[in-house]
């Protein structure tokens, strides 16, 4: 697990931004697991600026995204759906028909997750997902207890993570209580894994993750045990890490050719 911090959020998604950018570049075929939420935001924004200013082409690119609610119509404002066309992909040259998110409508959601487990797959697997994380150390809507081995299900969400996203639905009461996420099994998956986390309210769950130990009360800390994940805060995200200091001396004075 690599430890990258900086000063703010918007430096710390720049860097996720030129990651990701490398990557296209270097394989234009990649696959790219999107996550939603405030987080990534400015990373998005990045991407659409270097998309729009240097060329950086996604016509091969095929995207997943982690999760969707169930019920909630793909053209209802706080869906997943909306979300990634209004932030990224309506701003960019993806193909729309390489673009993936869990289906929240399917009448067969068991048979619905394991198509979409097939499609990545058959993909060729994603290259780098970039992954938020709640303040209960949840990644995708993988609450506290889950299984360390799972795949993409339905789940139900917990009380303070409807209370997390009450605001996108205009109330707690408007906020479903069952999502599809890919399972952190299938997180695990993935090539690279890009963690952003920004804010005091990340910090202990920042904590956990990255120095506490692997377990499934903490969702994320399994990325412990993932060979190429970098976990992106800012300051006051990593307040409680008690190694700060090593993980600035490392990313300070990484060789130049493992420099982002």
């Amino acid at each position: 697990m690599e430890i990258i911090l900086q000063s703010d959020s918007l430096s710390a998604n720049y860097i996720a931004a030129r990651i990701i950018a490398r990557q296209v570049r270097q394989k234009p075929e990649s696959v790219l697991g999107f996550a939603t939420g405030l987080t990534p935001l400015p990373l998005y924004q990045f991407l659409i600026k270097m998309h729009r200013n240097e060329g950086l082409d996604f016509s091969r690119v095929t995207a997943f995204n982690l999760d969707e609610y169930v019920g909630l119509d793909p053209a209802h404002p706080a869906s997943y759906h909306s979300y990634m066309q209004d932030n990224l992909f309506a701003k960019i040259n993806i193909d729309k028909h390489r673009t993936h998110i869990p289906d929240g409508l399917a009448r067969d959601i068991p048979a619905s997750c394991l198509a979409y487990e097939e499609k990545i797959l058959a993909a060729g697997g994603i290259d780098i997902q970039v992954l938020g994380i709640g303040s209960d150390g949840h990644i995708g809507f993988n609450e506290p207890s889950s299984s360390l081995a799972s795949r993409t299900r339905i789940k139900t969400l917990t009380v303070q993570t409807r209370k997390d996203n009450a605001g996108f639905f205009g109330g707690e009461d408007k906020v479903p209580h069952h999502v599809i996420t890919m399972g952190l099994g299938t997180i695990m998956d993935c090539r690279m894994c890009l963690l952003l986390a920004f804010g005091k309210k990340k910090a202990r769950a920042i904590a956990q993750a990255v120095e506490g130990p692997v377990t499934a009360m903490v969702p994320a800390s399994i990325l412990q045990m993932h060979p190429r994940a970098i976990v992106l805060v800012d300051e006051d995200a990593a307040s409680e890490l008690q190694r700060a200091f090593y993980y600035r001396w490392v990313y300070d004075n990484k060789p130049d050719w493992q420099k982002y």
